[in-house]
This record gives structure tokens, sequence and C-alpha cells, in this order.
């Protein structure tokens, strides 16, 4: 016997779909008056992608881990512009910010997603203030509709892609042991896996080529639909921790604790790491994660990323208080310095 939640959500996914296809799902939606939501370094492609849509405006600052000041900001800008769609364009923290606006007016999100975030597949929204991020779920900030266009992250750096497939790949394993876990999002999970593990080095090795983008994008979408359904496992739980916290940057600091975190839940959970590793097309999945960092020049360190040393011991007190019950291992205090400690 098992569960499975599963999400009402439209998806088009295609090369150049954003050019061709999006002004047809914004009039499947029957939006007249369409809000922007992008970061300051997603403008150039959203006036390319929004040049012949009914704009009502643009949401004027998107910000990592979406701090309640910036939602504020935007559920104002939807009031004055009278908004009835709110057209997402760029990573994680451009959903968010529309995600925050969802949840209080109840207006629908068209995603465009320009790197591998997943956020737009999740009906999981978050704010940070003072120093705590918190997080939820509520159907009302599910994108209704999504537009995969692998062109559109042909332009995102390729240290910033290798991370945000990275932070996919999170999602993929944080599916085997989340709270929960089901055949379903399990087997959609190592499907991501396997395209994640296939698209990355060709995106190291060839950033403008099309099959490595087409290949990472896939998984990502499906990696975040595992996600969706299976909750939010210990790694999640860390890496929301350190980013509200410390303000720690979102994709690279996920990629930093993936392996620790796999490494320490690895012997409580030898059949779903098993699984994981085969979909690696390996024998061992923590050697395979680390042949694949090291040929993708994957983030390694916490200090790179800026966390204070002397700020571990109070970040592990965190984590231990927020790690599932349902983690295959318990997790005390110490067990997530020494996580921290590892991943510094």
């Amino acid at each position: 016997m098992f569960e499975h939640q599963s999400y009402t959500q439209r998806v088009v996914f295609g090369a150049d779909a954003g050019r061709t296809l999006l002004a047809a799902e914004v009039d499947r939606l029957g939006a007249q008056r369409v809000l922007l939501v992008a970061a300051p370094s997603a403008r150039a492609q959203a006036a390319a992608l929004t040049a012949s849509l009914p704009m009502a405006g643009a949401v004027d600052e998107v910000r990592m881990h979406v701090p309640v000041e910036v939602a504020a900001a935007a559920r104002r800008r939807a009031g004055e512009t009278g908004a009835d769609l709110l057209l997402a364009v760029g990573g994680g923290s451009a959903t968010g910010t529309a995600k925050a606006v969802a949840m209080t007016s109840g207006l629908p999100i068209l995603a465009v997603p320009t790197t591998y975030a997943g956020s737009e597949v999740t009906p999981v929204w978050g704010l940070t203030e003072g120093g705590r991020k918190t997080t939820g779920v509520d159907v009302r900030v599910l994108p209704r509709t999504v537009v995969y266009d692998p062109s559109l992250t042909l332009t995102l750096p390729v240290g910033m892609s290798i991370a945000s497939g990275l932070n996919a790949l999170a999602h993929c394993v944080d599916s085997l042991w989340a709270p929960r876990v089901n055949p379903v999002d399990t087997a959609l999970a190592l499907e991501a896996a396997h395209a994640l593990a296939e698209g990355l080095p060709r995106v190291y090795a060839d950033p403008t080529g099309p099959d490595g983008r087409s290949s990472t994008l896939y998984g990502a979408y499906l990696g975040a639909l595992a996600f969706a359904g299976a909750g939010s496992g210990l790694h999640h739980k860390i890496c929301h921790v350190l980013g509200g916290a410390y303000d720690l940057p979102h994709a690279r600091t996920h990629a930093v604790v993936l392996p620790h975190v796999l490494a320490f839940n690895a012997p409580a959970a030898p059949e779903p790491v098993a699984r994981l590793a085969r979909a690696l097309d390996a024998s061992d999945a923590s050697a395979a994660l680390d042949k694949l960092y090291d040929a993708v020049g994957a983030p390694r360190s916490l200090r790179a990323l800026g966390m204070p040393e002397d700020r571990l011991p109070e970040a592990a007190a965190l984590i231990a208080e927020a790690a599932p019950p349902s983690n295959p291992r318990p997790v005390s205090e110490a067990d997530a310095l020494a996580i921290l400690r590892a991943a510094f």
C-alpha cells in the first residue's frame, strides 16, 4: 500500500516554446493584464518574450529566499496594476516571489523557467524573516502552466547551470526518503537522476549544445515532480536553514550539501541508494556522485560560499530541530554538526 499526491498543472516542453507558444498559453488562461515577475538578470529575456502580451507592469525586486518585505512589495504591485496573471520568468527566486503573491491573492501563475530550480512544479512556498526561512504547502501557489524552453537556459553561465542542475539532483535524492516517499515519486526521481547525470556533463563541455540543455531541463522537471509528491527531506531542511539564517546562495548550497547527506543516510537506506547507483550507471552512488562532481567542476565548500565557521554549531542546532522524523537515520545535533563540518 502507498499514497501518492499529484497536482493539476499544464506543462509545455520544447525548443523555442517561449517565443512561439507563450502567447497562446496566456490566452488559454484568459489573461488581460499580465504582471511580470523577473529578476534584473532575466529582464532582457523577459522583454523579448512579453513584447506581444497584454502587460500590466512588472515587479521591480526579486531576491533569493523571498524576504517578507519583497513579498509585500510584490503583493502591493499586483494590486496597483490590477493584474489577472503572474508571469514568472527566471529561476526559483522569481517563481518564489510570484508564489508569495498567489498565496494571498489567488492569482494564477504562468512560469517560464530559465534555470533548473524546479520550484515551478511544486506547491511549496518559502519566505524569510529575521534570518529564518519558513516553508509550507499551498495548492494556490502551484503555477497553472509551465512553459519549458531549453533554449532559454543557454545564457545561464556554466557555473550557475551546474549548481542549478545539482540542486535539481538534490530533489531526486531527497525524494528517496522524504516524508511522503512512494513508488511513483521514486520512479520519477530515478529517471530524473539518470537524465541529469547525462545532461550536466554535456552542459559543462558544450554550454550551447541543445542536447545537454534539454536533458538537464527534462531531469529538473521530473525531479521537481518527485519532490512535489514526496516532500522535503533532510537535505532540504539543512539548506533552508543555511539559506534563511546565513543568506547563502540557494543552488550552490544545495550542490555542496548533497554528497554529505547522501553519505549520512546511505548506511540506513541501502535499497534506495542501490537503485540510485543503478540510475547513475554505477555500483556505488556516492562514488558516482563524486565522479559527476569532478566532471562538472561542482562547488564543494560551504566556506567558499561565505558560511561563517563559528556559526556551524548554531546551524546544527537549528537543523536538528527541523530534521524530519521520517529520515532513515535519527539526526542529533552532533550528527548535524558533523554533516556541516564535512561540507565546510
